[in-house]
């Protein structure tokens, strides 16, 4: 598989600029596309479910976008070091019945020497809340460069 640019070991721009590459990819809530990013071998932890490689991301990306609809996503760089990252982030969805959420996490990542992520460790909270509390309010997809961030937003 080729480089998947910024490769480690990050700065503060490079890292910020994986965090905003990572976003832009899962507001596009495609598995396939999301996957790539990822080793082959990449193991997760989300919430309480552990992945092992490419196919199970996709297994779970694709669970997930058909629970989470209207899925909007904001990651923010918190700390990195040589080829780690850690992030914080915050999404709205809403399920079948129209009931909103927004989720916070944290994540830590590790990437191997061609910038491809290879263990992802996410620690995630839900928060119901009624769709006037929304803050994401962008056509789906990537985030407008000039929407507020987590900072700006309070969260």
């Amino acid at each position: 598989m080729a480089a998947r640019p910024p490769v480690p070991p990050f700065t503060r721009q490079t890292a910020a600029e994986k965090v905003r590459l990572a976003e832009d990819a899962w507001n596009t809530r495609d598995p396939e596309r999301v996957a790539l990013a990822y080793t082959a071998d990449s193991r997760w932890r989300n919430r309480g479910e552990f992945i092992d490689g490419r196919a199970e991301i996709v297994d779970f990306l694709t669970r997930k976008w058909t629970r989470e609809q209207d899925y909007r996503l904001i990651k923010e760089l918190w700390a990195f070091d040589g080829n780690r990252i850690a992030v914080r982030f915050a999404y709205e969805c809403h399920d079948d019945s129209g009931n909103w959420f927004r989720s916070y996490g944290n994540e830590n990542w590790e990437f191997d020497e061609e910038g491809l992520m290879r263990v992802r460790l996410a620690s995630i909270n839900d928060l119901p809340i009624r769709e006037t509390e929304r803050k994401y309010h962008w056509p789906l997809g990537r985030r407008p460069d000039d929407h507020p961030g987590l900072g700006d937003l309070g969260l």
